[in-house]
């Protein structure tokens, strides 16, 4: 016969019993339910860092997706007509130099740009005194004849409106093999953070006086930070050119690519005036 003190600790031992499974129930549930959640984090930080290396978040790469998405199997738009003539003949030239050139333009004297390019004239006014030794390295290239028969090789039509020019590689990478310093960063037509349209300035790397022979035209109005040498203006007709090459677009769609016009500078001269 179970006495009962027995039977209080046959129910004390069931009590424990079932407290210890409700225990390990719930250790299973939360378990399972921590397992998803770091997956789904994993999930998320993956994505994350996909999206953001492969530009997801720009506005006209969820345009391009949400297109692909409505018609798969339509082609990709053909681009614009070539509104430019053949080139000249001629080869690029591979000199490059140790250092920048000496000074021997007059600072004090007025002087003229001209890019006979395959698509028309481009005359532009230097700032010689405000930018003179940009001025003299141009003067000195363009005598070199190192600019004739390159490729502009770039368009940006979407967030700043440029052509950029003065690579002999025609791939973004090329220089004469010596930098020159910045200058004329206080320009006042810099006003608002903007470089204005008719503004032809000078590409870097990114770090102070590492210019060298690669140039921008600005054909439109941008919003650039005031670190690139700004050193000409571009007359009426240049500024034409411009807007004729920048309407032939670019070749990846995306604002910023080859230009689908072949603007090669076929002569590039500088002369004072």
């Amino acid at each position: 016969m179970v006495t009962q003190e027995q039977r209080r600790r046959q129910l004390a031992r069931e009590k424990f019993l079932r407290q210890q499974q409700r225990r390990t129930a719930a250790r299973r549930k939360t378990h399972a339910r921590n397992a998803i959640i770091a997956s789904v984090l994993g999930v998320i930080v993956i994505g994350s860092v996909v999206s953001y290396a492969t530009g997801v978040f720009k506005n006209d790469d969820k345009a391009s997706s949400a297109a692909a998405e409505a018609s798969p199997s339509a082609s990709a738009p053909s681009a614009a007509p070539d509104p430019c003539e053949k080139a000249a003949a001629g080869k690029v030239k591979t000199e490059t130099w140790k250092k920048e050139p000496a000074i021997t333009i007059d600072k004090s004297a007025d002087y003229t740009m001209k890019m006979a390019t395959t698509c028309g004239e481009i005359d532009i006014a230097l700032k010689t005194a405000a930018a003179p030794h940009t001025v003299n390295s141009f003067s000195f290239l363009a005598a070199k004849g190192y600019f004739d028969h390159t490729k502009c090789h770039r368009l940006t039509t979407n967030g700043i409106y440029v052509l950029q020019c003065g690579d002999p590689t025609g791939a973004g990478s090329g220089g004469p093999g010596y930098t020159i310093p910045d200058e004329n960063l206080k320009d006042k037509t810099l006003t608002g953070g903007v470089y204005p349209a008719g503004t032809i300035a000078m590409a870097n790397t990114g770090q102070a006086h590492t210019g060298g022979s690669q140039f921008f035209l600005v054909y439109q109005d941008s919003q650039l930070p005031a670190s690139y040498t700004p050193f000409g203006t571009i007359s009426k007709d240049g500024m034409a050119v411009l807007e004729k090459i920048a309407a032939a677009g670019e070749s990846t769609g995306a604002g910023d690519g080859a230009p689908n016009a072949t603007v090669v500078i076929n002569k590039m001269t500088v002369t004072k005036s």
